[in-house]
């Protein structure tokens, strides 16, 4: 069950494959409403309330899953430009419609000093990362279409 296997995904706007992990992900339960998250490349995320402490809530997980995959999409466009050594923050800060439990709206802001470019330069980048966001960003195209989501299935535990 730990075996690794991938599949190609279409090319990001560098023109290099992104390889799409397959591996089981899984939680297990740890006490009320606290659960640790797993991969099986050995990854673990420890999630539950706010009140449980040095946790993260599964939206806060749903906001820091669309920021990193803003950065990694469009990372080769910045390191390109900028050197390999830039530095950026991505946060995405938008409330919760407490009332609908959703956030209605995701918006990644990037900090990221530009200062070295000009006008022209720095506009021809920020399209270009974008566009890398845009094709590449698996969290961002799957939120902005509307995944489906079935009704859960409940199964009983297997022997093993």
């Amino acid at each position: 069950m730990t075996e690794q296997t991938t599949t190609s995904i279409s090319t990001s706007a560098e023109g290099t494959a992104t390889p799409s992990p397959t591996d089981p992900l899984w939680v297990e339960r740890n006490g009320t409403r606290t659960y640790t998250g797993f991969s099986a490349r050995g990854a673990r995320v420890e999630i539950g309330p706010v009140e449980a402490g040095a946790v993260f809530t599964p939206g806060e997980l749903l906001k820091v899953a669309l920021a990193a995959c803003a950065g990694m999409s469009s990372d080769k466009a910045f390191s390109r430009r900028l050197g390999d050594d830039y530095r950026t923050t991505i946060r995405v800060e938008d409330p919760k419609d407490v009332a609908e439990d959703r956030y209605p709206v995701l918006t990644e802001k990037f900090e990221i000093d530009l200062s070295t470019l000009d006008d022209e330069d720095r506009a021809k980048l920020l399209t270009i990362a974008q566009r890398s966001i845009d094709k590449a960003c698996t969290v961002g195209r799957t939120l902005k279409a509307g995944a489906q989501i079935p009704d859960a299935q409940f199964e009983q535990p297997t022997e093993g």
